[in-house]
């Protein structure tokens, strides 16, 4: 791939909206109608819907937007100004997964979904055992290959919250990101079984990067009335960090001690495993090896930046490594990848696989 795009955003909400649109107008086009269509494949949902019956459903989910981040609505409605999509057609093209488990949830289900986008691996490294004692958190983003084309990363300047890096896609608000209050949020999806008209994932991570404080940080996940099944890691310049499994209704908070704390895509507790999905074929042992491919990764101390790299591009366990290549019959790789240092404000993106692109570096 090419160096990572970088997309500049500043003034108002809608006014943001509004620039990302202009950019970026027929990119967004194209990933709101895949996505759209895609909610209506019961391969990924467990229901044929039509077009008319998935759109109900978003519009369902717009007030829980507005209620819960009133700005980044603002945001969108600028994008869909720009663009003409709607503003239910850009909450489904922002939270395409946790919608799925919106779509999972309602209704009889024809069948059991056989595609899920469950190959993001995410690691947390404490003080302790990082270079310099400063924390750093890493990992890849994986989605069906289709969605590599849409990354890009965005440089926010908002006018009433603090600058923000994210990495995202085309007519997404924002994913993996930090802020100038060194404030870090990482994610990796969870097959929720209990899904409901409420908030998307992109919208939690935008909420937390308006946070100077990562226990307000956390509140943003915590409070929230979540559509979907995400796991969320945070962290802060202090060293300060959590992994929150974060389902529509169950919620599991661990802190970081100092040490390393590895997640993929399981609920590893018995809380958020009673209303998780049953796991689609090999999908826990896809997850529990990446974990301890991970960990094991990590193990010379201490964790450098590169280290975090070379976990990233790690192809040592085939078909189930970090470093995930688009294979038949899922499709799913990894689109790009991500190392945040908040101690330093340094934030470092890949575009495409790792193992075969180069890291960029960015200060926030």
């Amino acid at each position: 791939m090419p160096p990572i795009r970088v997309l500049q955003l500043s003034g108002t909400p809608y006014a943001m909206g509004c620039q990302h649109g202009k950019a970026y107008a027929q990119d967004i086009h194209q990933i709101t109608v895949e996505r759209v269509h895609l909610c209506s494949d019961e391969t990924w949902t467990g229901h044929k819907l039509s077009v008319a019956e998935v759109r109900a459903l978003a519009e369902a989910c717009l007030e829980e937007h507005y209620q819960y981040a009133p700005e980044l609505m603002q945001e969108v409605e600028g994008m869909a100004a720009a663009t003409g999509l709607s503003m239910a057609e850009l909450v489904i093209a922002n939270g395409f997964t946790d919608f799925i488990d919106v779509i999972y949830a309602a209704g009889q289900r024809r069948s059991e979904p056989t595609r899920i986008a469950n190959e993001c691996t995410a690691v947390l490294v404490g003080g302790e055992s990082a270079l310099g004692g400063q924390a750093m958190l890493g990992q890849t983003w994986d989605m069906h290959a289709t969605a590599t084309p849409y990354v890009l990363i965005i440089e926010g300047r908002p006018a009433h919250a603090p600058d923000f890096l994210t990495f995202t896609i085309t007519g997404c608000v924002g994913m993996i990101g930090m802020n100038e209050a060194g404030i870090a949020i990482g994610i990796n999806n969870l097959a929720g079984a209990d899904g409901q008209p409420g908030v998307t994932w992109p919208f939690v991570c935008r909420k937390v990067l308006m946070q100077t404080d990562i226990e307000e940080a956390l509140a943003c996940i915590t409070q929230a009335k979540l559509a979907g099944g995400h796991n969320y890691l945070l962290l802060d310049r202090e060293g300060r960090g959590y992994n929150i499994e974060a389902m529509s209704t169950a919620t599991h908070v661990t802190a970081l001690n100092g040490d390393i704390l590895a997640h993929a895509n399981q609920c590893l507790h018995e809380i958020t495993q009673s209303v998780e999905r049953e796991p689609v074929h090999n999908a826990v042992e896809d997850s529990a090896t990446r974990v301890c491919r991970a960990q094991q990764f990590l193990q010379q101390r201490p964790v450098t930046p590169e280290q975090l790299m070379a976990l990233t591009q790690d192809r040592s366990d085939g078909d189930f490594s970090v470093c995930s290549m688009a294979t038949p019959p899922y499709y799913s790789e990894s689109c790009g990848a991500v190392i945040m240092r908040p101690a330093t404000h340094e934030f470092w993106g890949v575009w495409g696989l790792p193992l075969e692109n180069a890291y960029q570096r960015f200060v926030i």
